[in-house]
């Protein structure tokens, strides 16, 4: 397993998503395929989103997905966060952020990231009430705002572009997993 791998893990990213939004279907990868979808064997390949949250807990499936379908509607920004039931039946809670914009024909697609944020409300940081962190938090809007970059970037097909991108996106994301570990 890789450097990079382990700093991932010990971040708290289990998984990425992209989606194709006009052909209602998402391509995970295996971490993602296997905690979310529940099935490793679903990476790479495009499967709709009922398949690909299909372990979503019942009690926010419906909220959570409503939440989906609008920011494939809008495109920009999308931070969610939400329980899903692991196939022994434990409740992890998966902070789901990324970004959908249309594309030079007007398609939208999108790119993102889940965060294992469990720890978190095991020791909670957040009033009950409060599920998202403050909006006017300077690295969540960073966040906000360099995922739409990113796409941007992506959408250059410029490989030494991307990667560059790729590694400031991650090193945003361990700025926030450490930041909800402490």
């Amino acid at each position: 397993m890789s450097a990079n791998h382990l700093a991932l893990q010990a971040a708290g990213i289990v998984g990425t998503w992209e989606t194709n939004v006009p052909a209602a279907l998402s391509v995970l990868d295996e971490g993602a395929a296997a905690l979310l979808a529940g099935d490793v064997r679903l990476a790479g390949q495009p499967i709709p989103l009922e398949a690909a949250l299909s372990r979503t807990h019942p009690d926010d499936r419906g909220w959570v997905f409503d939440r989906i379908r609008q920011a494939r509607q809008a495109g920009g920004p999308i931070s969610v966060e939400y329980r899903i039931l692991t196939g022994t039946g434990d409740v992890r809670w998966i902070l789901n952020r990324g970004c959908l914009r249309p594309d030079e024909t007007g398609a939208m697609h999108g790119w993102g990231a889940y965060i294992d944020t469990t720890d978190s409300h095991l020791n909670s940081f957040l009033p009950a009430d409060m599920v998202e962190p403050p909006e006017d938090d300077p690295l969540i809007v960073a966040a906000d705002h360099y995922l739409q970059a990113h796409a941007a970037i992506i959408s250059t097909g410029h490989p030494r572009l991307r990667r560059f991108s790729d590694l400031t996106l991650r090193e945003i994301g361990f700025a926030l997993a450490r930041r909800m570990s402490n």
